[in-house]
């Protein structure tokens, strides 16, 4: 029994998986923890297919695609919020806005890349086995520093999710906060692509999250039960794909 725990870690490859479905799970479960809180499941879903458009940019201008997603992830997350502000929207609406058109973009653009490019679909289906070290460096340092903004900003946007109105009252910068957990979505979603793809970001973004509301009530033991889900779910399909 042993053995079979401990055979996937002798190869670097999946020493490498390890680290970054690790760092994108306990990531992914903290921003889904508020995500699902707020009922906005599916901005990272938008984020994660629009950010396509940015990868097939980057990879046209020569450049690193993944931060062409980082680059198109942010101002759509911003822009998602403004929208729904600046037109009255509701936010779903401005969620299909940007899901559309960014990935209408992306698939154009996409259309255009002669030959097989390896990198645009390695992100939209995930290469968690190709994964460098610098790459694993790469996700743990924004899985550290999301989680930094979390802890920092947790009370604000913990009030936030549950009351804006109360929040404003109480002196809290929930216009700031509106626009912050969309920023959060976006940089975590491009962080975990390389580990997961466009495809499954959401499963991870959302099902550890949903899942542990079912086991606890408390937003710190949400938090919790949604890391382990999350860690879970991914060390079992590590292990699964090598042995099957």
């Amino acid at each position: 029994m042993i053995d079979v725990l401990i055979e996937p870690l002798e190869f670097p490859f999946m020493q490498r998986a390890f680290l970054a479905a690790g760092f994108a799970a306990v990531v992914c479960a903290l921003v889904g923890s508020f995500v699902v809180l707020k009922g906005l499941a599916f901005m990272g879903d938008a984020v994660a297919h629009s950010s396509l458009a940015g990868m097939s940019v980057a990879y046209f201008l020569g450049g690193n695609i993944f931060w062409g997603a980082l680059g198109w992830a942010i101002p759509a997350s911003l822009l998602i919020t403004f929208i729904s502000r600046r037109a009255n929207l509701r936010l779903d609406a401005s969620i299909g806005i940007i899901f559309a058109s960014g990935f209408a973009l992306g698939i154009i653009l996409m259309s255009r890349v002669t030959g097989y490019a390896a990198d645009l679909f390695g992100l939209l289906f995930g290469n968690v086995l190709g994964i460098s070290w610098a790459e694993v460096a790469l996700i743990g340092g924004i899985a550290a520093a999301v989680s930094l903004v979390i802890a920092a900003f947790y009370k604000e946007l913990l009030f936030t999710s549950y009351d804006a109105t109360m929040s404003a009252a109480s002196g809290i910068p929930v216009r700031f906060m509106q626009y912050l957990l969309p920023v959060l979505v976006g940089v975590t979603t491009v962080a975990s692509l390389k580990a997961v793809g466009i495809v499954l970001v959401l499963a991870l973004l959302v099902t550890p999250s949903a899942t542990a509301m079912l086991l606890a009530r408390r937003m710190p033991s949400i938090m919790a039960y949604s890391v382990a889900v999350g860690l879970i779910a991914t060390v079992l399909g590590l292990y699964l794909s090598f042995y099957a």
